[in-house]
């Protein structure tokens, strides 16, 4: 038996630009079209279109000009218990893929085999109808997953719960905030149990108390063994929760592996950021009327500017800026991410002999060094900031991913790794000092070994 949950073959879907999709205006037109989805999303599922569809396309093979291909030849397969992250920028083509995946789109082309119940939260405004009240659309969803009423009445107390609209249950959800529809929504999908749970932004939305908790739930489901398809612009949540990545661009496949293999080659497509950042006019540059930066970039110790960096030498990030008004105490600092967003760590200057003094007018250049076999392997974005703390807290600027610089490990032997030559997760690599005790067996006569084995077989000696 296959373990394969959703099989992609060479999916297209093409739009053209301007059209008016179909709606479902009335309440008997969503509810006709959610009882034609009900039997579709049960079980084995296939979705699919011939190229009879792309009369419209011009003779060789590029679509008119009013037409643009949101997907074009797309293929993939996932594993039953999988969690894939689909990354890519805006236009990509990943929320086409989903709802495609999802039964709401048909596909131009192509063909999707999905085995398993799907249940999809998609943007703000798909799967609920706005008339009917929270309660209503609750079992309204259950059913179009196929579950019994008495089911849906099981989880009901515990996704109201979840959702924290228990006053706002019987109120159409036409007049619920975006917060609470989405709330309502992940609730639903996530608690209903279906085998294959669909999320596009899902924790990109509402305040930092519900993304928590919408990342622990995510874990419980990941953990129960079923399968999650999420689309994220969060690379830290593509790399905690996924086992796959998926990176799309102009709607093709460029990427598909391990999170951390493809999640730079996306970073680099959307950054552009460089090893060096100058601002030649000083009135374009980052700052206020105290500090303006002038230029940031990344150092070797000879002092070349350089975009690839040995993990064992000591690499510095040097920033450039002017004083424009005397009396400020002025403290640089910059921030270090790797590639997935996350904070590795932050540096303050307070060591200089500029520390708690007020800077006179003129031009400065402070550099930080970070030492060698300190980071780990991958790409580093920094950003630059002066502050002052003193007597308030005031960012004069603050220039965000400025620029970047890629840490290669060595692999001689003499890096953290030694002679590792594996898969080596975190965030930084340092070289540490290890102690071992070591008492040596040499001196002991084998006699009091033979005395050992004899009590232990009850022999007298």
């Amino acid at each position: 038996m296959s373990d394969i949950a959703i099989k992609v073959e060479n999916l297209s879907k093409l739009y053209k630009i301007g059209a008016i999709r179909n709606r479902h205006d009335t309440l008997r037109d969503h509810l006709m079209y959610s009882l034609k989805s009900l039997f579709s999303r049960k079980g084995h599922r296939a979705i699919g279109s011939d190229e009879s569809s792309l009369s419209d396309s011009s003779s060789n093979g590029q679509p008119p000009d009013d037409h643009i291909w949101a997907l074009k030849n797309v293929s993939f397969e996932i594993k039953e218990g999988e969690v894939v992250g689909f990354i890519g920028r805006n236009g990509a083509g990943k929320s086409t893929l989903l709802k495609i995946l999802s039964g709401i789109t048909e596909p131009t082309t192509g063909r999707v085999k999905i085995t398993g119940r799907v249940g999809s939260l998609l943007e703000v405004g798909t799967g609920f109808h706005p008339e009917l009240t929270g309660r209503e659309n609750l079992y309204l969803n259950g059913a179009i997953l196929g579950m019994k009423r008495w089911e849906i009445q099981k989880k009901f107390d515990e996704i109201v719960d979840f959702a924290g609209i228990e006053k706002f249950i019987d109120t159409p959800v036409k007049h619920y905030s975006s917060g609470m529809y989405v709330r309502l929504a992940f609730a639903v999908a996530s608690h209903l149990e279906p085998e294959i749970l669909i999320c596009d932004e899902v924790l990109a939305v509402g305040d930092a108390a519900f993304r928590l908790k919408c990342m622990d739930k995510m874990q419980q489901i990941r953990e129960s063994g079923r399968t999650i398809l999420l689309v994220s612009h969060a690379m830290e949540a593509i790399t905690r929760m996924c086992d796959q990545a998926v990176l799309l661009e102009s709607g093709q496949v460029v990427g598909y592996g391990f999170p951390h293999d493809v999640i730079p080659n996306y970073l680099q497509t959307v950054r552009h950021v460089g090893a060096e950042k100058e601002w030649s006019d000083p009135q374009l540059a980052p700052g206020d009327d105290v500090v303006r930066l002038r230029k940031v970039r990344v150092r070797s110790e000879s002092g070349d500017t350089v975009v690839a960096h040995d993990i064992r030498r000591p690499i510095g990030i040097e920033v450039d800026y002017e004083v424009l008004t005397s009396g400020h105490i002025l403290v640089p600092n910059y921030h270090f991410h790797n590639a997935e967003g996350l904070l590795i760590f932050m540096a303050h200057d307070f060591q200089s002999e500029w520390r708690r003094k007020p800077r006179p007018l003129g031009e400065y250049t402070s550099t930080v060094w970070i030492p060698g076999n300190f980071l780990a392997e991958g790409q580093v974005v920094v950003s630059a900031a002066v502050c002052s703390y003193v007597p308030s807290t005031a960012v004069h600027c603050f220039e965000r991913q400025v620029v970047a610089f890629q840490v290669i490990d060595s692999h001689d032997g003499d890096s953290a790794r030694g002679d590792y030559t594996g898969p080596y997760p975190g965030v930084v690599r340092p070289v540490l000092k290890w102690m071992t005790t070591f008492k040596s067996c040499e001196g002991k006569s084998d006699k009091s070994l033979k005395n050992v084995m004899r009590e232990l077989s009850g022999e007298e000696g």
